[in-house]
């Protein structure tokens, strides 16, 4: 990776600066689909380094930085509205289906993840920090589950105290930030293992009444002020930690990137939807779609994977 104080900044030519709006488009979807990693998209692109670099930097070199996330931040806009219209409607009929959707995107990129720690000795401690970073996402799920049954602050953020609706949200925002810049990991699915990905989606709309839905409010102004802190300075972060220990920082990656995988199904919105099944019986259907869309996120993920490597050997 090349060292933050001598990268430059690409300049862009119409050509570029589309592709750039498609990069931001697929980061927008990032946003809301649990299972897309906006920073491997960015990796296809290649432009992972360029995008840290200018986020870290935006406020001391603002006018190339600025210039470079404009298109990127136009395309995120689109990406964010289109998924949060259509999985919002998704998530309300066949949750399962998309979840094994979610899971299969995952599953099937998690080679490029895997790929950085080709060549790398996994040592004890490497191994160690695999383990850890994949016991991380399953303690999450399952303290969310626990919790949730209980009926405490994950079973519905919305509903927890002031203070819980204040504190809560800036820290998860901050840890989400740095979840989102990692290549390989979800930040919306990192939401979803904590158990407030569904009571965000059901609750936001393009109307009046989410404005006035003053717990929404303060939970996402919460997310947002922890998200945006987080970005400036995990950027940089991130930036000097792969230049000086690419191999042991994967470590703990790839194990995050696994733990992930099983939390996505044993976490308190997943708990939810498995008691609707003892009432109403899970119908083989479901099953089937289940399937099946855990093997084309595996095909759609494995196709990113390649397009990745076909771009690093250029």
């Amino acid at each position: 990776m090349s060292e933050c104080s001598t990268l430059e900044l690409r300049k862009y030519d119409k050509k570029s600066w589309f592709k750039s709006v498609f990069l931001g488009f697929f980061i927008g979807l990032a946003v809301i689909i649990p299972g897309v990693s906006g920073s491997t998209v960015a990796i296809v692109f290649k432009l992972y380094d360029e995008f840290l670099y200018a986020v870290g930097n935006l406020f001391k070199k603002f006018k190339p930085c600025f210039t470079f996330l404009l298109p990127i931040g136009v395309g995120a806009v689109l990406g964010v509205l289109l998924g949060f219209l259509v999985i919002q409607k998704l998530l309300e009929i066949v949750p399962f289906a998309v979840i094994c959707l979610f899971a299969g995107l995952m599953l099937g990129s998690f080679p490029a993840v895997k790929d950085e720690l080709n060549g790398v000795t996994m040592n004890a401690k490497r191994i160690a920090l695999l383990i850890v970073g994949a016991c991380i996402p399953v303690a999450a799920g399952v303290y969310s589950s626990v919790d949730a049954l209980q009926g405490g602050v994950t079973a519905n953020i919305l509903e927890a105290d002031l203070i819980w609706k204040i504190i809560l949200p800036v820290c998860v925002g901050f840890i989400v930030a740095l979840i989102y810049l990692v290549p390989g990991l979800s930040a919306s699915a990192a939401l979803m293992v904590i158990g407030w990905y569904t009571v965000l989606m059901d609750n936001l709309h393009f109307n009046a009444e989410t404005l006035q839905n003053t717990s929404l409010m303060i939970v996402l102004g919460g997310l947002a002020i922890g998200a945006v802190v987080g970005f400036f300075m995990f950027s940089k972060f991130l930036s000097f930690v792969f230049a000086k220990a690419r191999g042991t920082s994967y470590s703990v990656i790839v194990g995050l990137a696994l733990g992930s995988m099983i939390a996505m199904f044993f976490n308190s919105e997943m708990i939810a939807v498995y008691s609707t099944w003892g009432a109403f019986g899970l119908e083989w259907w479901h099953f089937i779609l289940g399937l099946a869309m855990l093997a084309f996120g595996i095909f759609v993920g494995q196709v990113m994977v390649r397009t990745q490597r076909k771009q690093n050997q250029l």
